[in-house]
């Protein structure tokens, strides 16, 4: 399995195409992927040396078995609305962790933050948290592109205290968008390791070449979430500069 980097510390801007694949988390979650999809994604990311591959929860045990411990399993729970009742996104989680999924991404209830309730949303996150064992990582999916920085910083904050492992920009299906260098550097400064925190932030939804995934890992990004991995992968092929820094906001 790719050994993912640490959270805990700054992003190292990838120097090769291995390098960068060990942020991915190579994605499908159409509502009209098949058993062959997944099974072509499993090998797909076997072969690009991804992180893991993220799946819907129907798909988790059939992930695993065809990973065989090649890559980690992420899948998704309380997706992608996140207005499912607490008790029903843990439940979830825990059937997704029965099935041996590696990592939970879940989804918060978007207008609940937006009305400023950030206890309600620490709660929500803790109802999940309980059901994933420290052993496993719990992602949280904030919609920032639906948020204004203020919510952001309070969705991050309340990830945090209820005892989540990352913060995730998005889910890809909302019709604000999906990452933003903006977001994801706010977000670092935030729980990241840019502000001295220990989150990951995983920055997902419309990145779809090279320039854009350097460009969210320099914002702080320690984890991608693709579909088009090997097209982004293929950047370096071009010989392209990596940047050190893209992101001009201050904080």
């Amino acid at each position: 399995m790719t050994a993912q980097p640490d959270a805990t510390q700054p992003p190292r801007p990838p120097h090769d195409k291995a390098a960068l694949a060990a942020f991915v988390d190579h994605t499908l979650l159409k509502p009209e992927a098949t058993a062959a999809d997944v099974a072509v994604l499993v090998e797909e990311g076997a072969a690009l040396g991804v992180f893991s591959v993220c799946v819907s929860p129907s798909f988790v045990s059939l992930a695993v078995e065809m990973a065989a411990g090649r890559l980690a399993v992420a899948t998704v729970c309380g997706f992608p609305s996140g207005k499912h009742l607490s008790d029903v996104k843990a439940f979830e989680a825990a059937r997704a962790v029965a099935d041996d999924a590696d990592e939970v991404d879940m989804v918060i209830d978007v207008g609940t933050a937006r009305s400023g309730r950030f206890d309600v949303v620490q709660a929500d996150i803790a109802a999940v948290r309980a059901a994933v064992p420290a052993d496993r990582v719990l992602k949280v999916i904030i919609e920032s592109a639906a948020l204004t920085d203020e919510q952001i910083i309070g969705a991050c904050r309340a990830a945090e205290a209820a005892g989540a492992d990352f913060v995730k920009t998005s889910t890809g299906f909302h019709p604000a968008g999906g990452a933003s260098v903006h977001a994801v550097s706010l977000m670092a400064r935030t729980v990241g390791a840019a502000g001295g925190g220990k989150l990951g932030v995983k920055a997902s939804g419309g990145i779809r070449d090279f320039d854009a995934a350097l460009a969210m890992i320099a914002a702080g990004a320690t984890r991608l979430g693709l579909s088009g991995t090997a097209s982004v992968l293929a950047g370096f092929d071009k010989e392209t500069p990596t940047p050190t820094s893209t992101s001009t906001d201050t904080y």
